[in-house]
């Protein structure tokens, strides 16, 4: 036979099963990994979770989960250079001074933030930092530039210009570019300003020993040596509060870095397995391995404590999992058994608003004013 007509037969051997077979084998619940996937998680969960009976358990117990947690993200890879810190630009937005700087977290990496100055009041102001989430185009939601028609309907939306809320609160507000976001995105998602880079930058990292979570953590780390320097900033008096995407960036920062003194996280604090194993298709940047063997967002919260911690639900977000609320309680009691043991159980705050995936004030502000200012 000659390789032509091999080819002949080949190419029919390939063709020949039948759709019938393809939509039989489709609908055969044992050939999903997802039920697997669900009991292994049940198998080897969440290891580090406190176990102690006391307040003096729970300095070791934090001092090695943050160790682990920090070697999942890759933080401990990260190459720590001169900030070389630039204003490029300053505009008055009326009632505060917006100023554009940036700064460098790693060699080669430049990180753009709005800093929000207020009129009123004297420096050093309390400072909030504010991380974005995604579908807003970055750090100019969260500053409330709205130029753009889908930037500002994502405003209106989510509330998404929670940072100008602060800075009118009395604080020195930053709200940073994450990596993968804004001008920082990667040259294959800058087809549409709206969209984040995180798959591609997650393929990048990991293989390399680094994560999307990790890379935004260090940024805001570096971000707090950076409000340090600055005359008109009172870093002992600092805080951190995002949606979305910005509360995992405020969950992780502030479970790891107690330079943050007081945090809200709106929108990302609930059980992964409901919400990140059986909704796979979130994004990437969700997605850290070996995370779920050590911890779930409860953990997270738990080395928070004593620190005032708030936790914003809106009771409709779907993100929450098919048992809504129900998969979110249970995570609160899990951070709270931490504050309990410290004595600071009035610490811990669960704001549920009624409304779907978005930032509410009402709570929220005053919140972080008491926290940073004082009653």
């Amino acid at each position: 036979m000659s390789i032509k007509c091999l080819g002949l037969v080949v190419a029919a051997l390939v063709v020949i099963p039948c759709v019938a077979n393809t939509e039989e084998a489709a609908s055969r619940p044992e050939f999903s990994v997802q039920p697997y996937m669900q009991d292994r998680f049940d198998d080897v969960g969440q290891v580090l979770r406190f176990s102690g009976v006391n307040a003096e358990d729970v300095p070791a117990w934090r001092d090695g989960a943050r160790a682990k947690l920090r070697a999942l993200l890759g933080i401990d890879t990260m190459k720590r250079c001169q900030l070389h810190p630039v204003i490029t630009e300053t505009v008055d937005c009326g009632d505060y001074t917006r100023q554009r700087v940036e700064i460098h977290t790693e060699p080669g990496i430049v990180m753009p933030v709005y800093v929000l100055i207020p009129k009123e009041g004297e420096a050093p102001y309390p400072v909030m930092l504010a991380p974005h989430g995604h579908g807003g185009g970055g750090k100019i939601a969260v500053a409330g530039i709205g130029d753009d028609p889908e930037v500002a309907k994502a405003i209106e939306s989510f509330n998404y210009d929670y940072g100008v809320e602060f800075v009118r609160a009395g604080f020195i507000t930053f709200c940073p570019d994450a990596r993968g976001f804004g001008e920082r995105q990667e040259a294959i998602a800058k087809k549409n300003p709206l969209s984040s880079s995180c798959q591609w930058i997650n393929n990048m990292a990991m293989p390399l020993g680094q994560t999307m979570t990790g890379m935004w953590v260090w940024d805001l780390m570096r971000l707090i040596d950076y409000v340090e320097t600055r005359d008109d900033c009172d870093a002992a008096r600092l805080g951190c509060a995002g949606l979305s995407g910005g509360g995992l960036q405020t969950l992780w920062l502030t479970a790891l870095d107690d330079r943050v003194k007081v945090a809200v996280d709106s929108g990302y604090f609930y059980g992964v397995k409901q919400s990140l194993l059986d909704m796979h298709g979130n994004c990437s940047c969700n997605y850290i391995p070996h995370l779920w063997e050590n911890a779930d967002h409860g953990d997270l919260g738990a080395l928070v404590a004593p620190r005032p911690f708030m936790v914003q639900t809106g009771d409709e977000d779907p993100l929450n999992g098919a048992d809504g609320l129900d998969n979110v309680t249970p995570q609160i009691a899990i951070a709270r058994a931490v504050y309990t043991v410290l004595g600071a159980e009035d610490n811990l705050h669960h704001d549920v608003f009624h409304g779907p995936h978005k930032w509410d004030n009402a709570n929220t502000v005053p919140f972080l004013v008491e926290a940073l200012q004082g009653p």
